[in-house]
């Protein structure tokens, strides 16, 4: 005991080799942010798997029936009930779902019996090509277009480009869809085809033609969105001290729009990519349904409709894990652009290194 207690007293815990203490020297400031965020998003992960689960259990439907058939027996039913393990409480189902999916395993789909990891990476696929095109659309005519605006603000076409974007943002996505059909795929403009049949041995970037419809349509969607986005935050960057104070310096307004304004501006505009992509990630499921577009909204959709339940399961628990990750690098991206969030995390670091010292001699006061 008196060498236990000796020990503790000549070794601090600084001195310690693994310590926690030391270890926080290693990293920067900001990486205990880091980690808390991703803790909080496997939380996420995990407590949106189980509410998942929990529903696809209540829906009025019984995986046993619909692999054998409307026209099997009871006992064949329950059997094979058994081989599930359908009849298990929930809690121990929940479980072993989840082991399954840590180790790999997706399940099979109960419609095609098909494994449903493969089934569902080609349908990511297809969405992630339809979100490329959406984003390399909109992204840079919402930066472009929200910037011109704020340099022009309370212009005659500033106010009439929001009125505008104001009743387009009404229009649902859909309906967007509809009338972008009946232009260019009727006998208005019979140059597109109205619905995406991909052909699956090709990738979905070299049939271009099936992109252009569901790509306007989103992009159409989600664009004053972001242009309303980029204008107030760069309005907000030119009515700031900095660049007034640049001004007053004699600094040509270019270089303020440039240098000062517009890297400002951006940050906000982060958050508000990011939405973009989780809406555009989780599917845009209506566009693609409209579309027979064949990405992961649509295949959601279908399974909803005939309840294949290790499909819905896995499209959704994926495209929370992507929304997850979508909001991390967001924002880790903006607390890497934002000085002010990242010297917050150094300036306690800081604080709490020079208090340590003081509780030390405190403490050693007090003995």
């Amino acid at each position: 005991m008196s060498l236990v207690s000796s020990s503790r007293q000549s070794s601090p815990a600084k001195s310690s080799l693994f310590s926690f203490a030391d270890l926080s020297d290693y990293f920067p400031p900001w990486f205990p942010w880091v980690m808390g965020r991703l803790f909080s998003g496997l939380g996420v992960v995990v407590v949106i798997s189980f509410i998942v689960f929990g529903a696809t259990q209540a829906l009025p439907s019984d995986p046993a029936r619909i692999i054998l058939g409307p026209e099997a027996s009871e006992a064949a039913i329950e059997v094979l009930r058994n081989q599930l393990g359908l009849n298990q409480p929930i809690y121990i189902q929940y479980f072993n779902w989840l082991g399954e999916i840590l180790s790999g395993n997706l399940g099979r789909s109960i419609d095609s019996n098909v494994n449903v990891s493969e089934v569902i990476s080609a349908r990511f696929a297809n969405s992630f090509a339809l979100t490329i095109t959406v984003s390399l659309l909109a992204i840079p005519l919402a930066m472009i277009g929200g910037v011109y605006l704020a340099l022009h603000r309370d212009s005659a076409f500033d106010r009439f480009a929001i009125t505008s974007i104001v009743l387009f943002k009404a229009v649902p996505g859909f309906v967007l869809a509809i009338w972008l059909v009946m232009l260019f795929s009727t006998s208005v403009f019979h140059i597109l085809p109205a619905a995406s049949l991909l052909d699956p041995s090709k990738p979905a970037l070299s049939q271009w033609q099936y992109l252009v419809l569901p790509t306007l349509t989103l992009a159409l969607s989600v664009i004053p969105y972001l242009l309303r986005l980029v204008r107030a935050s760069m309005i907000e960057a030119m009515e700031s001290d900095y660049v007034i104070a640049a001004r007053l310096r004699g600094i040509p307004e270019r270089h303020i729009i440039w240098r000062h304004a517009l890297p400002n501006a951006l940050i906000p505009s982060i958050q508000g990519v990011a939405m973009t992509f989780r809406m555009l990630f989780s599917g845009a499921v209506l566009v693609e349904v409209v579309f027979s577009y064949p990405g992961i909204g649509n295949s959601l959709n279908a399974a909803i409709e005939i309840r294949d339940l290790p499909m819905i399961q896995a499209i959704v628990l994926a495209i929370t894990v992507g929304v997850v990750v979508i909001n991390l690098i967001a924002d880790f991206i903006t607390l890497m652009l934002t000085p002010r969030l990242r010297t917050a995390a150094s300036r306690k670091k800081t604080e709490k290194s020079k208090a340590e010292p003081l509780v030390s001699k405190a403490a050693g006061s007090a003995a």
